[in-house]
């Protein structure tokens, strides 16, 4: 371990024998800051790894007014840095809005997922129902050498600099940003472009908006598109000349909302549709393709292949489980949160823009989620995916997966029984050529030793195990997203 200092500790109302499923074990809050300036390695750590790795983690401070939704949590954001053999780690918390709020007041102000917006102390709030605490805890990319942390259900973006975590404000993209929706989790960060696409959505027509930000950050784009009916799009996709929006039938039941209520309900008679804009395009330009109906969480990447853009994502066989099942935590609200009960698979989807025909398949049976890929080959054809396997019943992953797209092979790497793994950030070697000529990188909950270590793989040889790790200051929590952002992408690298 190295020479550890606590930056500071940000206080908390937590009960400390809090047994709340998503609050305690792998999902257990931290609450202080540390910086560790050089962590001991074990393991052969490659002197060609330069950059950081960037987590997004839920640390809720005070207890949920009524029940508590992981995703409720306060942003804390990890940072992992790799330079010339030696690793330094750092985290802080994203001090929201929300967050400096409840801080000041000592108890939760807005009402959660799980929560009828009515609870609420405060009026306003972010989120596209609204009353929420924007936390900016669901994920992190780096754009124009800034880190932004995102609200998955809209909100502000926080900018901090990635390399002391530092906190730089909000987003304001020249006075332009779109404060009256805010923005959707899941931008996408165009390495080639250095743009950033970004999209919202409401219960109020249009209901989604869709728009790119240059590489000075400044919104150069911003066009409503007209859906039939409020929907609860996570995420998007982007191809070198297009950008891809979804409208799929699991979606807040509308009269429900009227009451002030927000239950996402299953649609399986109604198709699910994706929508193929120019980047730069108008309202009226945007062409929507029908498919079997499901719900997709994550996309992996897009592309042109000739008149087709093709989509690969994650299809839910069932994307409304009546539970978590068996092995996870009782509860109904649980059960959107594990990957065996809705059945994700990888899948690709096909649309020709010439004559408007559209098809899909699977790309392999096996149930895996949360894919990341070499981000310079982000909406360009590309081969391998790294994705993860969960815990049965719980968000919580236990595994790796590559998928070969070329081939459809497919190499594991299974953690041992109570080390649980983040998403993992696809470090390219410094020099590489090969697409999988890279790194992954990935922070591990360790249960049996109480610890948290990052761990790297050969991301060509994935089967093998880690080659290298470094245990940080505190066992953290487990999280959501998280980026990887090579050194001379980085501002004062």
């Amino acid at each position: 371990m190295a020479d550890v200092e606590v930056y500071g500790k940000m206080l908390s109302t937590l009960p400390e024998d809090d047994d709340h499923p998503y609050r305690s074990g792998p999902w257990r809050p931290q609450s202080v800051e540390y910086d560790a300036a050089e962590l001991q390695i074990q393991g052969e750590l490659p002197d060609d790894l330069y950059g950081v790795y960037l987590r997004n983690t839920e640390n809720p401070l005070h207890p949920a007014i009524v029940r508590y939704h992981p995703f409720d949590g306060d942003g804390m954001i990890h940072k992992v840095s790799f330079r010339d053999g030696k690793v330094s780690y750092r985290n802080r918390f994203v001090r929201t809005d929300g967050l400096l709020a409840e801080q000041e007041a000592g108890r939760s102000l807005w009402a959660g997922l799980a929560e009828n917006p009515d609870v609420a102390v405060r009026t306003g709030g972010r989120g596209a129902r609204g009353r929420m605490k924007d936390a900016a805890s669901t994920d992190v990319i780096v754009h124009a050498g800034v880190a932004v942390a995102s609200f998955y259900q809209c909100g502000d973006l926080y900018l901090l600099d990635p390399l002391t975590l530092d906190d730089l404000g909000k987003c304001t993209w020249g006075g332009s940003f779109p404060n009256d929706l805010g923005v959707s989790a899941h931008t996408k960060v165009d390495d080639h472009a250095g743009e950033l696409l970004f999209f919202n959505y409401s219960t109020t027509a249009p209901y989604l908006h869709y728009g790119v930000v240059d590489a000075g950050s400044r919104l150069v784009h911003y066009v409503p598109v007209d859906l039939p009916g409020p929907r609860l799009p996570h995420d998007m996709a982007f191809t070198e000349h297009y950008a891809i929006l979804n409208d799929m039938p699991l979606f807040w039941e509308p009269e429900l909302i009227s009451r002030g209520l927000y239950a996402a309900r299953f649609h399986p008679e109604m198709p699910s549709r994706l929508g193929v804009i120019p980047r730069r395009g108008a309202p009226g330009d945007i062409r929507w393709f029908e498919f079997g109906p499901t719900y997709v969480l994550h996309w992996v990447n897009a592309w042109e292949d000739g008149d087709e853009v093709v989509v690969d994502g994650f299809f839910q066989g069932c994307p409304e489980p009546p539970a978590a099942g068996p092995n996870g935590p009782a509860g109904r609200m649980f059960r959107f949160l594990a990957q065996d009960a809705m059945q994700t698979r990888l899948h690709r989807w096909r649309m020709n823009l010439v004559t408007g025909a559209a098809s899909e398949q699977d790309l392999s049976d096996s149930c895996t989620e949360f894919g990341t890929i070499n981000s310079g080959f982000g909406g360009r054809p590309y081969r391998y995916n790294y994705a993860a396997t969960n815990e049965p019943g719980w968000f919580l992953f236990n595994g790796l997966v590559k998928h070969d797209a070329l081939t459809g092979r497919e190499e594991r790497y299974q953690f041992e029984p109570g080390v649980f793994c983040s998403e993992v950030g696809v470090a390219p070697r410094v020099g590489g050529t090969e697409e999988d000529d890279a790194y992954l990188v990935t922070l591990t909950v360790d249960m049996n030793r109480d610890l948290s270590e990052c761990v790297v793989f050969r991301a060509n040889d994935v089967g093998r195990g880690p080659i290298a790790r470094a245990q940080l200051p505190e066992r953290i929590a487990s999280g959501t997203h998280s980026c990887w952002a090579p050194g001379e992408s980085i501002r004062g690298w």
